[in-house]
This record gives C-alpha cells, structure tokens and sequence, in this order.
C-alpha cells in the first residue's frame, strides 16, 4: 500500500508533464531520479504486475552476503568485474551493470568506513567459497598396543559445515601438507575459493606491517590447485571458529575412548567415521545436515578439482641430500642410500614405520630401512658399501699380475705389518706408482731389495724408485741393503763385492 501511495504521488506531482519536473519530484520525495522516471513511465496495469510479482524485489538480493564480501575484500572493485563474479557465482537473471552498481553503492553504506584486514575470514553464508583448515596433536593414542602420537589436519567447509580428517604418525610438515589437501579436496569433490589457516609456518612464513609472506611451496601448490590462501590474525582464534570446533569434536567424538590395531585401522575408521557420523549429523549451529546441504547447494558451486603436477613430486616424498659417506639424514638418525647416489638428491617419505627412499630422475625405490625410535643412530645396509675386503683382493691380484706371486706377496705382507688400518689405501698407492713406469719388469730388483726392510710405506718405494731411476748414486740406503747393481753404481771393491755374493 505504501509503494501504491507514493507511485500515485510521483503521478499527481508529475500530472503528465504539466507539474513538477523529474527532478524536483525526485527532491522532494527523497528518491533518486531513475525511479521516479521509472514509475512515471509504468502504466497501471504494469504497476499492478510489477507489484504483485516475486520478481519485484531485487534479483541481487540472494547474492547479497557474497557481494558484501567482495567489497570487504575489494572495496574499489568495479560494476563491470562484479558482474562477471556474479555470473561465475550462479547469477542467471539479465541485470544491467547500471543496477549493479547502484545495488553496490547501498552495500558500500552499510560496510564500516575503515576496511578489515586483507586476510580477515569471509561470511560463512556462501556457498563453495571458504574452507576453514587447522590442525591437532594427540598423544598416547593407543595404536598396536604402544601410546603413540597422533598428528592430524581437520578441513571444514564454511557453509555446509562437511568436513575432512587427514591423520599422521609423524609431524607435518610442507610437502604432507599439500598431500593431505590434496586428500580433503578429493573427498569433497571439489575446490573452494579460498581455504583460511592460523599463521604457521606451513603457510605463514611470518607477518611484518601486516604483510604476510607465503610458504613458496605449498603458495605454489594453492595457485596451482586453484584457491587462495588466506591467514587469520595471529591469536585469533574466533575468525576460523568453525574448524576450530571441529578440532575439538575430532578428539573427543572419534579418538577419545578408542584404540586402534594399527595406523591403517585408523584412516580406515576415520574415513568411516566421517561418512556415518560427523557429516550426516544435525550440525548444532546450522540445525542441518552438513552431507545433505552440501550435496544440495555446495557441490554445484565448488570448482572442479584435478590433482597439480608438483603433488607428483610432493607424493614421492621430501628431498634429502646424500652425503659423501651414503648417508641421509631423517628425523634426527641417518640411513644408507647405495653407493652410487653419493652427493646426489633422493626422495624420502615414511609410510607403515618405513623409510622409502626412491630416485631423483626415474622415481623408482632404490632401498628402505624400518625408522628407528631412537635419536642419533647410524642405520647403515652393509650391501650399499663396496665390501672393502674384496677391494684389497682385487689390488692383491693387480700387483700379482705386475710383479709376480711371490714378489707381490712379500711387498704386501711388508705393507699390511706397517700400517695395518691404511693396507687398502697402500695398495690403492703402489699400484698409482708402479704405473707411472713403462715397464714394470726394470723395476723387480729394486723392489725385491726392499722386501728386505723391516718396515716399509708407499711413499718410501716411491722415493726410492724415483731416485733409482734418476741418480741411483744419492739412494738414501744401508750398504747391506744395496742390490749388486746399486753396490756397482757406488763403486764398489769388486773382491769385497765377489765376497759378499759368494
């Protein structure tokens, strides 16, 4: 009756062009002059219609809370842009941009004068556009009989309240970060705009003037996955309430009073758990049914999920570095990697109290060792090693193809008496000197002199040789130990020498 009352007033001021102008109408009665021009174009039976209809109240009103957010977000977004949102956001009437620009300006009243933090939560009564995630810790879980520490992640759509629980024996870090999310947006079949977390490190590296700066991995895997990563103000928990329930819900509704025979039952009753408990509940705050809203009227506005390309890299595992002794380190011990990837990169990840270890460039698994509870150990597969055993063999049989069994023999007896913890690198250096001559055999004589020593080192039958060779006179060498050619070169009595040999 009051729109009728003030429709017939505009006329009456109006009286067909004979009265008040537009604008002095649109003055007086404190309307804005489109709608007087609105209404004075409008015969009465399409004022009639037009009152009568649903269709009268404003199409943006069901987009009104969304359109707010934006604004909260954007406070100079354009008419232009916030159509096109709107059209990707379920917006099916024809509206001019003119009208949603002015249905904007109204907003724009209502929001306060100075905006909110960047990274403020959205409004919860959008559908498809928020996920809340956060994470617990629970200990003396009881899992194969031993209290065991439990790390889980719990995500929480915004609107329908459906929820997710990835669970973990180790603590979480980036890359099972991103593989756990990659988890929840699988079972809920879809993405959301953006997902809001606490400031951790696993998103938040830290915060400077309100200034966030990102995890550059899992930033990484969010662009790439197709949501925004939003942070709630440090110490305010009540921005991402709901998941912070649902942290609370999950320890005392599934694990609390439980155990488990092994960390498969666990994911496994989780899973179960979620599908016939906590999403088919009357949710207390929403007084419905967090499957079934979902299903109805979150589903059809999530956007379609599909799996980035850096999660292939992120479900191998973590990257660890090989050390030039073929160790990595895990969680404060080390295991062995074979040989081969000394001072290379592998992929790491623990699954079922194993350490899988697969390589950088054909990810196929290289070796595994089971994780030790301790801290500080050295898990070593002796198989990884070159067996040094069979490398002094091999030098044994070097030399004895060089010098013959029985000189080789007495060379190597003489070496391993001397220096017993280094007879492998003595080998490893007389077999270097005695390729530096071109014939082996020139050499035999001398190298049987010093078998005659009591003690003797690689770096003495270098010198000697080199000064054999050179200037056999300035050999550093008792007369006893002079072989007949060196004793001739000192010149020698010859009768003395006849002696001495007879």
């Amino acid at each position: 009756m009051e729109r009728w009352n003030m429709i017939y007033k505009i006329k009456a001021l109006h009286d067909d062009g004979n009265g008040l102008s537009i604008h002095q109408i649109a003055e007086q009665l404190k309307l804005s002059r489109n709608t007087v021009r609105k209404y004075l174009r409008m015969k009465e039976n399409e004022i009639t219609t037009y009152l009568r209809s649903p269709q009268r109240e404003k199409v943006l009103d069901e987009h009104r809370e969304y359109m707010r957010h934006l604004l909260e977000m954007y406070p100079e977004l354009s008419s232009g842009k916030m159509l096109r949102k709107l059209k990707t956001h379920g917006l099916e009437v024809e509206i001019s941009q003119r009208s949603v620009r002015r249905y904007m300006a109204s907003l724009s009243k209502e929001l306060p004068s100075i905006p909110g933090r960047r990274y403020e939560p959205i409004l919860d009564m959008v559908p498809g556009v928020q996920c809340q995630v956060d994470g617990g810790e629970l200990r003396d879980v009881m899992i194969a009989g031993q209290p065991t520490t439990v790390y889980f992640m719990v995500f929480v759509l915004s609107y329908s309240r459906m929820m997710y629980v990835s669970v973990s024996l180790r603590p979480i870090n980036t890359d099972l970060f991103i593989t756990m999310h990659d988890q929840a947006f699988r079972f809920f079949d879809g993405v959301v705009e953006e997902c809001v977390y606490d400031q951790t490190k696993l998103v938040v590296i830290k915060e400077e003037f309100r200034e966030l700066w990102l995890n550059q991995r899992f930033h990484q895997y969010a662009n790439s996955a197709g949501f925004k990563v939003r942070a709630c103000e440090g110490y305010d928990p009540e921005s991402k309430g709901k998941v912070e329930a649902g942290v609370k819900y999950v320890q005392k509704d599934f694990f609390y009073g439980d155990s488990f025979a092994q960390v498969e039952d666990l994911r496994q009753r989780m899973v179960n758990w979620l599908k016939t408990v906590a999403n088919v509940r009357v949710h207390g705050t929403t007084r419905e049914v967090p499957w079934d809203v979902y299903d109805l009227r979150e589903r059809p506005r999530m956007k379609p999920y599909l799996s980035p390309k850096c999660l292939q890299q992120v479900c191998l595992g973590e990257t660890r570095q090989v050390d030039k002794t073929s160790l990595i380190s895990w969680q404060s011990n080390k295991y062995s990697v074979p040989g081969q990837y000394q001072s290379s990169s592998v992929f790491v990840r623990q699954e079922e109290g194993w350490l899988l270890i697969h390589a950088p460039d054909s990810n196929q698994p290289i070796t595994r060792h089971r994780i030790s509870a301790r801290k500080g150990e050295v898990i070593k597969n002796l198989n990884h090693y070159r067996s040094r055993q069979d490398q002094i063999v091999r030098y044994e049989q070097t030399l004895q193809s060089l010098l013959g069994d029985e000189l080789a023999s007495s060379l190597c007896q003489l070496l391993r008496k001397t220096t017993p913890d280094l007879y492998k690198d003595q080998l490893a250096g007389l077999k270097l000197v005695l390729g530096q001559y071109p014939s082996v055999t020139l050499l035999r004589p001398w190298l049987k002199d010093l078998t005659q020593r009591a003690e003797l080192r690689v770096s003495y039958i270098r010198d000697y040789l080199a000064a054999a060779m050179n200037n056999p006179l300035s050999l550093p060498l008792e007369e006893h130990l002079l072989s007949r050619d060196l004793k001739l070169y000192r010149g020698l009595d010859q009768k003395t020498l006849g002696r001495e040999d007879v």
